[in-house]
């Protein structure tokens, strides 16, 4: 038998979501880290509705918006210091019932996240103790251990997570490589906290300077916490231009010395790799073992949570339901390409920003500038995060397959609030009854043996059993979903992704059909997460 069911290398921002998400499905987990602190500096800055909807899902979200803020303007500024355009965020309501962008301090978040994973009874926390081997043994993950002590020791599971960073060794112990999308730059990032007094002093929104001499990005964070994200040459020493004297330097056009205070001064390469193989026999590669990118939009942190948010799910199905192996083959098959895709999203925006020739900066500032008839005009963040095109989806359903499923505030039988505070989480079928009316108490009987929670918007008369719920909602956020899509029903996976959609009766049940099949069985309630109270 196993010590553990999972083991998690790693107990950063990725490993923690992952122990918090497997500790609430009650499945016996280790998390190592060969440190014992939090980072006490900032890496990641942004993070998304998504991401806070994870939080919200696990109980943590409350505990983290006092450092947690919106991340609203950002403005952009030409080769000559021109006003090109300002880049807003649509207002409420939010289809995730967050505001879509925020910026948020790491270490506090971290910290948090941490606190929270190990609450979980099942949850165990090794810290300061290094991983010095991995292997897969048989039906088993082997994990050999150096305790704080010296004292070494191997612990086995039937899965395990290496979320332990761009250079992790796991990965490398595994054999397995990364593919280089083409980026290699070299930046000095900044993280500045302002006197309170002196705030006056910094530009109140987040601006791109796109400069061509030198690109950079500035981030207004929570409360005095400004960033900013500094291009380099190659020609230039980036542990030089790290260094304070540097950096108060080119700083002195908003603060001095006297203003504020640097929290860090980094140099990094930023590249832009992600994992060939995500697996490997018993393990799998998560977070920035598995991919890195560059820092525009703020998708790094972002992307490692939404790896152990497709992952843990599906180990729960293995492990409680004896789902077949190849649901986890979907994990690598899905991430992977979901990751390359926003990557390569990224660097064309990058490219655009970062534009180093000065003609060609010139000729985007004219083209920008002509797009708007001249004037800097606003235009609202679009979401830019891709579906998933492959894996456990039905692709051949129709429009709305593969997307994030939104989450608006409801009411349901006297009780308000978001989506997943009302019907908890797991399988769900959400149905449009104002297109489509009740389903057939056969299907809908079949769609609850699967495990699913059936979700009716609209007035009608069904039976609320905790199974079967009736949904109303306000800002038509879900009726315009199902609408612009031209479907009346959404088969959606326990990580909010749509499974299929449906127009028909015939289609519904099809879709059960072929879900149960690719599962192998019956998917049984325990794989749907508690409801919440």
């Amino acid at each position: 038998m196993n010590d553990y069911q999972v083991i998690i290398i790693g107990f950063g921002p990725s490993g923690a979501m992952a122990a918090n998400l497997l500790g609430k499905a009650g499945i016996a987990t280790l998390c190592v880290d060969r440190t014992t602190e939090v980072y006490d500096k900032p890496r990641a800055i942004a993070l998304d509705h998504e991401i806070m909807r994870l939080f919200d899902n696990i109980g943590l979200r409350e505990d983290i918006e006092g450092y947690v803020a919106p991340f609203d303007l950002s403005e952009h500024f030409g080769a000559s210091g021109q006003l090109l355009r300002r880049v807003g965020m649509v207002g409420a309501p939010y289809p995730l019932g967050y505001t879509p962008t925020m910026v948020f301090t790491q270490p506090s978040v971290e910290k948090a996240l941490r606190a929270h994973a190990a609450q979980w009874p099942t949850v165990s926390v090794a810290l300061g103790t290094e991983v010095t081997a991995v292997s897969n043994v048989s039906d088993k993950a082997v994990v050999s251990l150096r305790e704080p002590d010296g004292t070494e020791r191997s612990v086995s599971a039937d899965y395990a997570i290496a979320c332990d960073g761009a250079s992790s060794e796991s990965r490398a112990r595994l054999g397995l490589t990364l593919e280089d999308l083409n980026f290699d730059e070299p930046w000095v990032v900044v993280d500045v906290l302002v006197n309170p007094d002196k705030l006056d002093r910094v530009p109140v929104n987040s601006s791109h300077f796109c400069n061509p001499e030198r690109p950079v990005a500035y981030i207004v964070g929570p409360q005095n916490h400004r960033r900013w994200e500094i291009m380099l040459r190659e020609d230039e020493n980036p542990r030089d231009l790290e260094k304070q004297e540097w950096v108060w330097k080119f700083l002195d056009r908003w603060i001095t010395p006297d203003d504020a205070t640097i929290w860090r001064s980094a140099a990094y390469r930023f590249h832009a790799l992600v994992a060939q193989q995500w697996q490997e026999g018993r393990f799998f590669l998560a977070g920035d073992a598995a991919h890195q990118q560059p820092p525009i939009l703020g998708q790094g942190m972002c992307q490692g949570m939404r790896d152990v948010a497709n992952l843990c799910w599906k180990i729960e199905a293995a492990l409680k339901d004896n789902a077949p192996s190849e649901l986890l083959d979907t994990y690598g098959e899905e991430r992977r390409e979901h990751v390359r895709e926003l990557i390569l999203k990224i660097k064309e925006i990058g490219a655009v920003l970062c534009e180093r020739d000065p003609e060609a900066a010139i000729r985007r500032d004219e083209r920008i500038l002509l797009e708007s008839d001249g004037l800097p005009r606003t235009l609202f963040r679009q979401s830019i995060i891709p579906p998933i095109r492959q894996g456990l989806i039905d692709s051949t359903s129709g429009a709305g397959t593969g997307e994030l499923f939104p989450q608006p505030k409801v009411m349901s039988c006297g009780r308000e609030g978001l989506l997943d505070t009302i019907c908890g989480g797991g399988w769900r079928m959400i149905v449009d009854a104002r297109r489509c009316g009740a389903l057939s108490p056969s299907l809908a009987d079949k769609a609850r043996q699967l495990g699913m929670t059936v979700l009716y918007l609209g007035s009608i008369d069904v039976p609320s059993n905790g199974q079967i719920i009736p949904l109303v909602e306000d800002s038509g956020i879900l009726g315009r979903w199902f609408e612009q899509r031209k479907t009346s029903a959404a088969i959606v996976r326990p990580d909010h992704y749509v499974y299929s959609v449906a127009t028909s009766e015939e289609s519904i049940e099809r879709h059960l059909r072929d879900l149960t099949a690719r599962l192998r069985r019956v998917i049984p309630q325990s794989v749907t997460m508690e409801r919440v109270a």
